[in-house]
């Protein structure tokens, strides 16, 4: 797809202008209702399928279908990022009003690191074929991680801090409450961080990891920097709201990781040939339909035995805490 300058302008200016109407909305502090957060969702996902269709009448199918398939791929690997997430809100005690504002400002930084990412991804793809056999063998590594934290029934139940993280933290030193929405306060002549920035710098610092996970994804779908760049800004913008409206249901999406171990790994399949096909060899290429079928039926059929594993589980439970009321 054949995207002029001008069309890259008005797109930037048009997801700034999304961006700055969401951190309007969210400029004050506040506990968010599962109300306005549903509300929110559906806005964003109904502004990226608008985006979609127009690709389809102002572009051509394939682009729409890579943008779909890309979007949709890009919000289940965002999802799964909630649960870390959830993990450093409750390591760091943040309050349910300042939550909000801390993902704001993950959103912002992770599609700051995915344009990076993106530009340095076409940029080697378009001089280097071979980058596909290594984006592939990632991702199909990645799915079999993926499958063996799975099975292992581990769950991290605490996020642990990185290195980078504990540097700063020792360097600037930390108040030990929380203040507003400040990111510095003053304490015997000397600037130190407060909480709050430490959550934010942890955000961060994961949005990099997620990054690694998502752009190869994403370019075996397609490899247009157009459609790569648009399908994460879609994916990303509404997974603030998209927090407050299914944290709880996150916990019975007991098989998510395995729906997303079977995409990631058909995707570095698909790389593989597409980069085996782009040397002469002889093989079949996996179409965009196909890609966007099975990226669908696996996410319908996860949500669907995670939620019915979830019910048979709660219901086993309940004949246990009845025994112990009596």
């Amino acid at each position: 797809m054949d995207v002029s300058m001008t069309l890259w302008v008005l797109t930037i200016l048009g997801l700034c202008a999304l961006i700055a109407a969401d951190f309007f909305i969210g400029r004050k502090p506040h506990d968010v209702s599962v109300r306005e957060a549903g509300i929110w969702t559906v806005v964003w996902i109904v502004l990226a399928a608008l985006f979609g269709v127009g690709l389809l009448f102002f572009g051509n199918s394939q682009a729409s279908g890579e943008f779909f398939a890309g979007f949709i791929t890009e919000k289940s690997l965002s999802v799964d990022n909630l649960f870390v997430f959830i993990l450093i809100m409750a390591k760091f005690s943040v309050p349910s009003h300042l939550q909000q504002r801390v993902l704001l400002f993950g959103v912002l930084i992770a599609l700051v690191l995915r344009a990076i990412f993106i530009a340095a991804g076409a940029a080697v793809i378009a001089n280097f074929s071979w980058v596909f056999y290594i984006f592939g063998a990632f991702l199909i590594y990645t799915a079999w991680k993926l499958i063996q934290e799975a099975r292992s029934g581990e769950e991290e139940e605490e996020f642990e801090e990185n290195r980078l993280l504990k540097s700063v933290e020792k360097k600037f030193g930390v108040a030990d409450r929380y203040h507003g929405t400040k990111l510095f306060v003053e304490k015997n002549g000397k600037k130190i961080l407060t909480p709050l920035m430490v959550v934010m710098l942890a955000i961060g610092t994961t949005d990099v990891l997620f990054a690694m996970d998502s752009i190869p994804a994403i370019f075996g779908l397609t490899q247009d920097p157009y459609i790569v760049f648009t399908a994460n800004a879609f994916a990303l913008m509404g997974l603030r709201q998209l927090y407050f409206l299914i944290g709880g249901l996150l916990k019975k999406l007991v098989h998510l990781s395995y729906g997303l171990s079977v995409i990631l790994g058909f995707i570095g399949v698909k790389l593989v040939l597409h980069a085996l096909h782009e040397n002469g060899v002889n093989v079949p290429e996996i179409s965009i339909p196909v890609s966007l079928g099975v990226i669908c039926g696996v996410l319908v059929i996860t949500t669907i035995t995670s939620l019915v594993a979830a019910r048979k589980q709660t219901a086993a439970e309940e004949p246990q805490k009845d025994s112990i009321g009596a």
